[in-house]
């Protein structure tokens, strides 16, 4: 169900799509996955059509990948969902819809990456693709991805506590210095690059132990790429933090590398949250957002002190 009180199903989709794209109606429709905001269909063997369940925001968000990534997508060496039809809001369903081409892969909450070389060249290729400078009139981040990560300081200070009093981290002392170093490091200086800015496990697809897509664009921004490098403690296995930054192109200054860190930070007690609310059944949860994400904070908290560029 959506929190517009509507159930979406097969017979649905297939209704909309009789409605605005009849050429593709006819195609074989299946659910392909459930997402925070989004529910996935298959359709046929190539396409997916993608529609907004949850929060009204998620229209937006769709909108802007239409708009968008047909422009990203060719240049990217990764697979990506490029959007192929755009629906629109309707009697049937009162939201934008989409249909995109289908990714194929395993998301890597369920299936991290094992293949530690292939997994951190095919990362730093993907982001030395992605991050160039945006064009004026390219989306702000939401929830400051990609700005300055003082501007976070409120909302990390409530994670910590949330995740600390129930015992979910061994060691928030040293969260919180890896948090502090992070914001102490010089802003960016540089242009606004594009950002996919929402690189958690379950976005991020595997095959045979290496990555091999990227979804759910809706938060692509521009901004800081920390935001995104910090990508290489939340998604790479242990010791392949080194390699990803060494084939990262431009390579990643220091400053660049400490903010990083405090993003991962972020997005590691984000995960454990989500998947705490998940082991408990908690509306919103998601179980399998938790291992990943303590792996990541381990790494964070394992590395105070240390070069970044060398874990």
């Amino acid at each position: 169900m959506t929190d517009t009180g509507i159930e979406i199903t097969a017979e649905l989709v297939r209704e909309l799509l009789r409605d605005q794209h009849p050429d593709l109606a006819d195609l074989p429709v299946r659910l392909g996955a459930r997402g925070w905001d989004n529910q996935l269909w298959r359709l046929g063997d190539d396409l997916a059509v993608r529609l907004p369940r949850v929060t009204g925001s998620a229209d937006a968000l769709l909108r802007k990948e239409h708009a968008w990534l047909p422009v990203l997508a060719p240049s990217l060496p990764l697979r990506v969902p490029v959007p192929q039809r755009l629906g629109e809001p309707s009697e049937r369903f009162p939201r934008s819809w989409t249909v995109t081409t289908w990714v194929p892969g395993t998301p890597a909450d369920r299936a991290p990456a094992t293949a530690a070389a292939e997994a951190a060249d095919g990362l730093a290729g993907f982001l030395t693709a992605l991050h160039r400078p945006a064009p004026d009139g390219a989306p702000a981040g939401r929830f400051g991805r990609g700005g300055p990560l003082a501007g976070l300081t409120e909302p990390f200070a409530r994670q910590l506590a949330s995740a600390a009093e129930p015992g979910l981290i061994p060691d928030p002392d040293a969260v919180r210095a890896v948090w502090d170093d992070a914001v102490a490091a010089p802003d960016w200086a540089g242009p606004a690059l594009w950002l996919h800015s929402d690189l958690h496990p379950a976005n991020v697809l595997t095959a045979e132990g290496a990555f091999c897509g990227v979804v759910d664009f809706g938060d692509l921004c521009a901004g800081d790429p920390a935001c995104d490098l910090a990508a290489a403690w939340v998604l790479l296995p242990d010791g392949a933090a080194g390699r990803f930054h060494g084939a990262y192109r431009p390579a990643p200054d220091a400053a660049t590398l400490r903010r990083a860190r405090g993003w991962a930070v972020v997005q590691a007690l984000s995960g454990i949250l989500i998947g705490d609310a998940g082991v408990r059944g908690r509306p919103g949860g998601k179980p399998t957002w938790g291992p990943p994400a303590r792996a990541a904070l381990r790494r964070l908290t394992e590395t105070i002190g240390k070069s970044p560029t060398r874990h």
